[in-house]
């Protein structure tokens, strides 16, 4: 009997695991308009208004540190980054549900601290928490959060209505949440090798990037108030390389960046150079931004072109090429090197 042979997740990564494992789901109820690929799911109502369902992981040590990350951050960010999927759909979260596996090693005040950013983020972005489900973990603590959220249907936002010619927008800037991530990487060895305190004060933008990001609720209620509908969008969590080729790929088409143009702070160049890292390298692939990536039909320009926190960084292609062109004018092919879990060997909050 020959041996079965396995196959390493690996060597598909997630989201090949993903495509394995779904590829054959279909929708059996009518109020489903859109399941499994994009950043939440799309439930009808019964009237105009859709209603979003996302859902995200954390797991220590996969996607946080205990060592550096304060506890009360971590709840909080455990929202935000679901809140940011219903943003990108350019929707409304309403509600939440929390779900948790807790090892041994955590005690009540441990969990509580937890629980107050969690709440402290339900209350910033105006949500209700209704509910969810713990348990005990045998390995290291374990967050699963739920958001419901809504929109206008004829609103909803989804990766695959990009157009060739459209233009790529982003939000904020880009690449300070993996540089923090990166000097809280360094200064826990250096306390491991000589007990010496960390020092981070010239670093703070770059640890709240990392440690307490927000969602663009903003950038939501600045495109409604222009009445500006992207063509779609993703929020960037995986880094923008990554994000914007799953547009390409719902969309079947490709894009053309201008490195010029990338949206970089200049805490984060300075920091870039004292590590000697790329500043575009760290905008392209450091991931966990979570700012909005969309596009635009180009006869919208006009109402964006002159909005601080949005930023035009290349357009849409017919073909499927994911390029950028250089400060030099040279061209580069991109691919996505973003963050995914079963393939990354670093740390990632």
């Amino acid at each position: 009997m020959a041996k079965k042979i396995f196959t390493p997740i690996s060597s598909v990564g997630e989201f090949g695991l993903i495509d394995k494992v779904t590829n054959d789901i279909k929708p059996k109820h009518k109020s489903t308009i859109v399941g499994i690929g994009d950043d939440s799911a799309v439930l009808s109502q019964g009237n105009e208004e859709g209603r979003l369902i996302t859902s995200d992981m954390l797991v220590e040590n996969v996607h946080f540190d205990p060592t550096y990350t304060p506890l009360k951050h971590l709840g909080y960010k455990s929202i935000v980054v679901n809140v940011s999927d219903i943003c990108s759909m350019n929707g409304v979260a309403t509600h939440a549900i929390v779900c948790l596996g807790i090892p041994n090693k955590y005690s009540v005040e441990h969990i509580t601290e937890l629980y107050s950013g969690i709440k402290m983020a339900c209350r910033n972005y105006n949500i209700d928490l209704v509910g969810g489900d713990t348990t005990s973990s045998s390995t290291g603590l374990i967050i699963n959060i739920t958001i419901i959220g809504e929109a206008q249907t004829n609103d909803i936002t989804y990766r695959g209505g990009a157009k060739p010619n459209d233009i790529v927008f982003v939000s904020g800037d880009l690449g300070a949440a993996y540089l923090g991530l990166q000097i809280l990487e360094r200064e826990k060895q250096i306390f491991n090798k000589s007990d010496s305190q960390p020092e981070l004060e010239n670093y703070q933008y770059l640890l709240q990037r990392q440690l307490k990001p927000e969602a663009r609720v903003d950038v939501v209620e600045l495109l409604s108030k222009i009445n500006v509908i992207p063509t779609s969008m993703i929020d960037i969590s995986d880094g923008l390389s990554s994000d914007l080729i799953h547009i390409c790929n719902a969309s079947k088409i490709g894009f053309r960046l201008f490195e010029e143009q990338l949206p970089i702070s200049p805490e984060a160049r300075a920091t870039c150079e004292e590590l000697r890292i790329s500043p575009a390298v760290c905008a392209l692939h450091g991931g966990e931004d979570y700012e909005l990536l969309f596009t635009v039909s180009p006869k919208e320009y006009k109402k964006i072109e002159k909005q601080n926190e949005i930023k035009a960084i290349g357009h849409m292609v017919e073909d499927r090429s994911f390029e950028l062109v250089r400060e030099d004018k040279s061209v580069i092919d991109l691919k996505s090197e973003g963050w995914d879990s079963f393939l990354s060997s670093k740390k990632h909050i």
